[in-house]
């Protein structure tokens, strides 16, 4: 109804523009809201109040202007000016029932819209650095970036999904070297393991497939490997410089061949687990992006040479800087080192401007709280290189507590100590996981209660709302049981009947829909989503436990089981997008 409102709204409009109001008047925001209270209508707008100015008249004349060049609509009661200039709309007897019609027409397509007209955008997220399993942290970034690509999709969006693998760099020489001191020790060495080393559980399952694929091939003497190296932390020394004496040291040793054939191992398997990972979980990729092919393919020096055409590299202490307060960054960014390596930045920029370059008009970049800073920076780069860094929109999650009764649980990746997703999973399910981890705005901190995930009661929203589709299927079973039939068409016919608080707040509740879809893919806020299905279910689980819907009559009887069949699409259809299952048993 909202739609067939603004339809009325913008054809009055446009008659009254170019007498009543200028030939210029801008009509793409109608401010068309529901109320909260019936005694003001169903629908209201003020756009009287902000177009008087406009039009040289006081808001309620204008809105007396507008009221009567409103073609005839036969599902407005009435039309009602208000307060200051409000004008409220009421809705006719049978109007509301119409969401019902839609539904039955539109089954799985209800709520989607082309809002976005086909535009391609591209959806990175997780990416998370393959040196582990990915935990519950990662499963947040996850189940949020999923629906939002879905929100997306459903509005009209051409949506590429996209993991962004950082197989370049420091970390993989730390993943690697981890992976083969514990190859030397399944190997019978002994020594001492690395503070800043990674110490999972599945570093020492991926040395052993090191070992059945080089049997004792990569094996060196253990003294050779660790003489003459910095202290580590437990001595008093510094972690970081210790592992990274330790690395240059086995790739002496190994040669570089060698040591890259440690690390692709590692990396081969990581990756092959999370991605097994994700599709468990429901959340799938269309590509996932190598950082080391943007060296391969020249795309970072491309992106180079554009700065430098541009004159916004320039060269200090040896390294070559980019001007990035030129444009806001706080400041300037070196993209090759002194020694000749170039930066991760660079390699961001980079595939940035790749993404571009792919022709995709937006860049929705999914990142941890803790990448706040790189913002600034990555538009910068973008608007260097000529492209607009408003097609950069980068959400960012925050952090995951999760919560063993009242107990935190401590995570630590480096350390080995974590809940895996996988792990998470197992415990709780996937439905209660993809739901939990979207409850919340993904800019607030998430606690996510394992006890309360597990639980089978109305005080979880997963059960809550799974149960409320079921029951729609409970009552059919029931209904068959007494040699009865639904006949939906009699059904449709007579939605009429349905005229009591309960069935008019689920009318209400279901029109709503579509605008929650839209607005919750404009806001990039699955929780919006979230919120409206426990309204829903919250209104369905009411009308149950007031009213009989297997009654003697027919009429009333098929309207009212119509109406539950469209109330189980509807939440189908929201926790589709969820990536959550809707059960016909609970």
């Amino acid at each position: 109804m909202k739609q067939d409102i603004e339809q009325q709204l913008h054809v009055a409009l446009a008659h009254l523009r170019g007498g009543v109001l200028p030939e210029n008047t801008d009509l793409s925001n109608l401010g068309i809201e529901r109320t909260r209270d019936p005694a003001n209508g169903d629908f209201a707008t003020n756009v009287a109040m902000r177009l008087a100015k406009a039009a040289r008249k006081p808001p309620r004349e204008l809105a007396q202007a507008i009221v009567s060049a409103l073609p005839p609509n036969p599902k407005i009661a009435r039309v009602e000016i208000a307060g200051a200039g409000f004008i409220n709309f009421f809705l006719a007897g049978d109007a509301q029932a119409d969401v019902v019609r839609r539904v039955f027409a539109l089954g799985d397509a209800f709520g989607r819209n082309g809002s976005g007209g086909d535009k391609r955008i591209v959806v990175e997220f997780v990416s998370s650095n393959p040196t582990g399993p990915l935990h519950v942290g990662h499963g947040r970034g996850a189940s949020y970036g999923a629906s939002v690509a879905n929100l997306l999709e459903a509005n009209g969006w051409a949506v590429h999904r996209e993991y962004y693998i950082n197989d370049a760099g420091r970390q993989m020489d730390i993943i690697a070297a981890s992976v083969w001191l514990r190859y030397l020790e399944a190997c019978g060495e002994a020594l001492r393991f690395p503070a800043n080393g990674y110490k999972g559980d599945y570093v020492r399952e991926i040395a052993a497939q090191l070992l059945q694929q080089a049997d004792a091939t990569l094996v060196r003497p253990v003294g050779e490997l660790l003489g003459n190296l910095p202290p580590d932390e437990p001595e008093g020394g510094d972690k970081d410089a210790y592992i990274d004496a330790l690395i240059e040291r086995a790739r002496e040793l190994l040669g570089e061949a060698n040591f890259l054939q440690v690390a692709d191992l590692a990396l081969d398997a990581i990756i092959a687990d999370m991605r097994n990972d994700l599709e468990e979980f429901g959340v799938t990729y269309d590509r996932w992006f190598s950082e080391r092919s943007l060296a391969t393919s020249g795309a970072i020096d491309r992106a180079l040479e554009r700065l430098q055409s541009q004159g916004h590299l320039y060269r200090k202490d040896g390294a070559l800087w980019f001007a990035a307060t030129t444009f806001g960054d706080e400041k300037d960014r070196v993209v090759v080192r002194e020694n000749g390596v170039k930066t991760y930045f660079a390699s961001d920029i980079a595939y940035h401007l790749d993404k571009r370059e792919r022709g995709f008009e937006v860049l929705l970049d999914i990142w941890g709280a803790d990448h706040h800073g790189y913002i600034a920076r990555v538009k910068a780069g973008l608007e260097a290189m000529g492209e607009p860094p408003a097609s950069l929109d980068v959400q960012l999650v925050q952090f995951v507590s999760l919560f063993r009764g009242a107990e935190k649980v401590a995570m630590s990746t480096r350390a080995g100590e974590f809940i895996t997703l996988r792990q998470l999973r197992a415990e709780v399910g996937n439905d209660a996981a993809r739901f939990f981890y979207v409850m919340r705005g993904h800019d607030q901190h998430l606690d996510f209660d394992l006890e309360l995930a597990k639980s089978r009661s109305n005080e979880n929203p997963v059960y809550y709302i799974q149960y409320a589709h079921a029951r729609v299927a409970s009552v059919l079973r029931q209904l068959a049981a007494k040699g009865l039939a639904l006949d939906t068409q009699r059904g449709l016919a007579n939605l009429s009947l349905l005229t009591s608080p309960h069935e008019t707040a689920m009318l209400t509740a279901m029109d709503r829909y579509p605008d929650i879809i839209a607005t919750a893919g404009a806001h990039r806020a699955p929780h919006m989503l979230v919120h409206y299905l426990r309204e829903l279910a919250n209104a369905f689980h009411g009308w149950y436990n007031a009213e009989q819907f297997i009654v003697e009559d027919d009429a009333t009887r098929d309207a009212r089981l119509t109406l539950a069949l469209a109330t189980r699409q509807v939440i189908r259809n929201g926790l589709a997008l969820l990536g959550v299952s809707a059960p016909e048993t609970m």
